[in-house]
């Protein structure tokens, strides 16, 4: 039976979202499936966690950390992680499906690859590699398997974190080795640890292999190979395939040495060396080789045909067991840890006279072999205008890629250059600028009602520049105090974009010249304002309307300003006989409506009172006595309402 149609979670529904169509692959972690999202739509991959290692606690919190971390990768090369599911027993990664082959089928198909060709898939693969680096991951296995060729060229890199999530597990002892066993870096084989130099050293093997059709190291067992990775250093790639330059020699010996101090530090320090290396190459160097290979026919048929995967035969990241090799195979160590080879003085003189000929043949090759350049080394933070001038003054193509942000390189510099600086190209080489759009985005702070100085301090303190400052009108936000800010607050943008503030004038002081004073002074009031009433009098104007304002009608004011009105007197001397003369103030009075003046002489002065206040009057009662005998207004007149009625008792 067909192994897709047999597999048990074919037409199953993942997390009730995945729906999985069929079976991709199978190795000794995980199985992938080609599956739909049935939200969204899409195909995806789906990498699910064999049961075993689900069952370990230890190793799914690891491996959902590691998920996060390669979930956090954005690079063209690097197969995207979406998500991390359980569901049930079934631990999950959803994944970037990538419909094409992998390297290992390339391989399987050609038998090997032209040099030139096989540095230009490493360099898509390096750089790869190179972005995890910055991120702080190692990827740890390294191998053809996990390098996928898209139908449209493209090169993606797959399992970025996961190795490393599997040596967490608990399953981990002492003399364990994690990875597929042809790819090991000596220091994975003696103590199972690896950082970011054991990947270089396991993409100069897959380099090797790429151009010889085989692996370095050979052997009947995988403990016989990691043996071999401890004790011998891998030879360059020349010996197996003639008309090999020493300068690609150097790349695959320099990448695999024993220390992996002499190592490229990172995968970006190797895809320089490469970028460099390929750059040198002329176009029809693969032809070259292969008319010198086929003059060594005969050698290289002579060669024993070895497998190019562990002998298992699936190439699965495996996990070997050290302390129960035989002894002919454990590592020879001299003092302590110390791997020491047992050389030869014969041999040594050989290795040394092989060095000085590489070193003699890279330099005559480097003075002789054609017109080349170097790529600038500051290209890197150049004005993009700058820099595409002196490329092409060089004698170099330039091709400018869509900006990106880098929070290290200013808007309208390059931010990246491919290849690197300082890298060795030929003649008329394409050189790819890539420009910065400026400083990663980040939300604009909500300085809101804040003065213009804590503003300002606080948009600097978030990275930001203080761009235009102009003012509006707020009925809600106090005097030179910020209303809003462009971009508005919480929306994302480039710390090299400007925000521009707007401060209030404060609310709009109204014109109250002309209008009755105590409707003038109640509409201040209701406006939070502290107001100051002072009197003038003014005979051509109505009693009781304000003369002057200040501040002015338009006026900014915020609450608890101070508002200064000057309200209209009218006074009026009245000769009250043995009373004196009294003065009779009108300010109150509502414009200058005239009331009928009751007559109320005779009625008893509280009643009288209250019979004139209810007509709209003051009333000012004088005297000791209990009855009115005068009054001033007389009843029968008239008299602006609000003014004062004068009873004599």
């Amino acid at each position: 039976m067909d192994a897709t149609v047999a597999d048990p979670l074919v037409g199953h529904v993942l997390d009730g979202r995945y729906r999985i169509e069929s079976r991709i692959a199978r190795g000794g972690m995980a199985t992938v499936y080609v599956a739909r999202d049935i939200r969204l739509d899409r195909v995806i991959a789906l990498k699910v966690m064999h049961s075993h290692l689900a069952s370990d606690e230890d190793f799914v919190a690891r491996f959902i950390g590691e998920a996060k971390a390669a979930a956090a990768l954005s690079h063209p090369n690097v197969v995207a992680v979406y998500d991390q599911r359980t569901d049930g027993e079934h631990v999950f990664l959803v994944m970037e499906y990538v419909p094409g082959r992998t390297l290992r089928d390339l391989l399987n198909e050609r038998g090997r690859l032209g040099p030139r060709e096989a540095l230009e898939i490493l360099q898509p693969m390096l750089a790869a590699l190179g972005a995890a680096h910055r991120a702080g991951l190692v990827h740890r296995d390294v191998k053809p398997e996990n390098v996928l060729l898209t139908d449209d060229g493209q090169i993606k890199v797959a399992d970025f974190g996961l190795a490393r999530a599997e040596s967490a597990s608990k399953m981990t002892k002492t003399g364990l080795i994690i990875g597929t066993v042809g790819y090991l870096a000596p220091e994975q084989v003696l103590s199972g640890n690896a950082d970011i130099r054991s990947d270089v050293y396991a993409a100069g093997v897959l380099l090797y292999e790429l151009m010889t059709g085989v692996l370095p190291h050979q052997g009947d067992t995988p403990l016989a190979i990691a043996y071999k990775h401890v004790n011998e250093a891998v030879p360059p790639p020349s010996h197996t395939l003639p008309g090999i330059t020493p300068e690609i020699d150097l790349l695959v010996t320099r990448a695999t040495s024993h220390d992996p101090g002499r190592r490229p530090q990172d995968a970006n320090a190797f895809l320089a060396a490469v970028a460099e290396v390929h750059g040198g190459l002329p176009r029809d160097f693969d032809w070259r080789v292969e008319q010198s290979g086929r003059s060594q026919t005969s050698m290289l048929e002579s060669a024993p045909p070895a497998p190019t995967q562990a002998p298992s035969g699936d190439g699965h990241t495996a996990v070997y067991d050290a302390r129960t090799a035989p002894a002919e195979y454990l590592p020879r160590r001299s003092g302590g840890d110390k791997v020491v080879g047992a050389l030869t003085g014969r041999y040594v003189l050989i290795a040394i006279g092989a060095v000085a000929a590489v070193i003699l043949g890279w330099a005559v090759w480097y003075q002789v072999s054609g017109q080349y350049h170097h790529v600038p080394e500051k290209v890197v933070g150049m004005q993009l205008s700058a820099a595409e001038k002196k490329l092409r003054d060089d004698g170099l193509q330039v091709r400018v890629a869509e900006a990106v942000y880098d929070d290290h390189v200013q808007k309208g510099q390059v931010a990246k250059s491919n290849p690197p600086g300082g890298a060795r190209v030929g003649d008329g080489a394409v050189v790819t600028l890539t420009p910065s759009k400026g400083r990663i985005p980040r939300e604009v702070p909500d300085v809101g009602g804040k003065s213009q100085d804590e503003a300002r301090q606080i948009l600097e303190g978030k990275g930001f520049k203080v761009g235009d400052v102009s003012k509006d009108t707020s009925q809600t936000v106090d005097k030179d105090h910020v209303i809003r800010t462009s971009p508005v607050a919480g929306k994302k943008t480039s710390p090299d974009n400007p925000v521009n503030i707007v401060l209030s004038t404060g609310m709009s002081m109204p014109d109250l010249v002309g209008t009755n004073g105590e409707q003038a002074k109640n509409t201040l009031r209701s406006m939070g304002l502290d107001v100051k009433v002072d009197t003038q009098k003014d005979d051509s104007k109505p009693a009781g309307v304000v003369l002057s304002q200040n501040p002015r009608s338009g006026d900014g004011v915020s609450r608890g300003d101070q508002v200064n009105l000057v309200i209209n007197e009218q006074k009026c001397d009245i000769n009250l006989g043995p009373f004196g003369k009294y003065g009779c103030d009108n300010g109150d009075q509502n414009g200058d409506q005239q009331l009928p003046v009751p007559d109320v002489t005779g009625q008893n002065a509280d009643d009288a009172k209250s019979t004139l206040e209810d007509a709209g009057f003051h009333v000012n009662v004088l005297g000791g006595g209990d009855n009115v005998r005068t009054q001033t207004p007389a009843g029968g007149t008239t008299s602006p309402r609000g003014s004062t009625v004068f009873l004599i008792t």
